[in-house]
């Protein structure tokens, strides 16, 4: 499960940044105050999130992969068990 507090700094910082660029001038006094509550509400977002890393997803791909060669090698050995009767 992806981990808000693991995340680089960097990653909420820049998230915030594009999410205040988007405010109209006449907001950018307010600019860093917003900054600040954007990186807080998405470090809470993403901490509710039930996300996973990029490296638990790839090794569940590899035990889903090892697991259908498995049982395609079973049917295969139950389908010539069968023909053997």
């Amino acid at each position: 499960m992806l981990d808000p507090k693991k995340c680089s700094p960097q990653f909420f910082d820049e998230l915030a940044k594009k999410l205040s660029a988007v405010l109209p001038d006449s907001l950018h006094s307010l600019k860093q105050d917003m900054e600040k509550n954007f990186k807080t509400v998405l470090m809470g977002a993403f901490d509710k999130m039930d996300l996973v890393t990029r490296e638990e997803f790839d090794a569940q791909v590899k035990v889903l992969e090892r697991t259908r060669a498995k049982l395609e090698q079973l049917s295969i050995k139950l389908e010539t068990l069968e023909k053997n009767k």
